[in-house]
C-alpha cells in the first residue's frame, strides 16, 4: 500500500507529496503553491481521490481485494 501522493493542484500546476492518513479522510488540503483549498470533487471521497496521482488507503485497500471502492468513512478498524 503507497501512503505518499502527490497532490496536483487545479488551478497552479504545483504539485507537492504528501503522506495520506491511514484513519481518516483528508476532505480539505491548501496548495503550498497559490494558497487555493481544495476540496473533493462530486463523488471522490478525499482530496487524494481528486487531485492526487494515488488513491487514498482505503480506496487501494478495496480495489486490492476486489471489493466496491467505498468512501473512507466506511472503512473499519482493522481494514488497513
Amino acid at each position: 500500500m503507497q501512503l505518499v501522493s502527490t497532490i496536483t493542484c487545479p488551478s497552479c500546476g504545483h504539485g507537492s507529496a504528501e503522506m495520506m492518513p491511514t484513519d481518516a479522510c483528508q476532505f480539505f488540503y491548501e496548495c503550498k503553491g497559490c494558497g487555493a483549498l481544495l476540496k473533493p470533487k462530486a463523488g471522490d471521497c478525499c482530496v487524494f481521490c481528486s487531485y492526487g496521482d494515488v488513491p487514498c488507503p482505503p480506496i487501494q485497500e478495496a480495489r486490492e481485494h476486489g471489493r466496491a471502492a467505498g468512501c473512507c468513512s466506511g472503512m473499519q478498524q482493522g481494514d488497513l
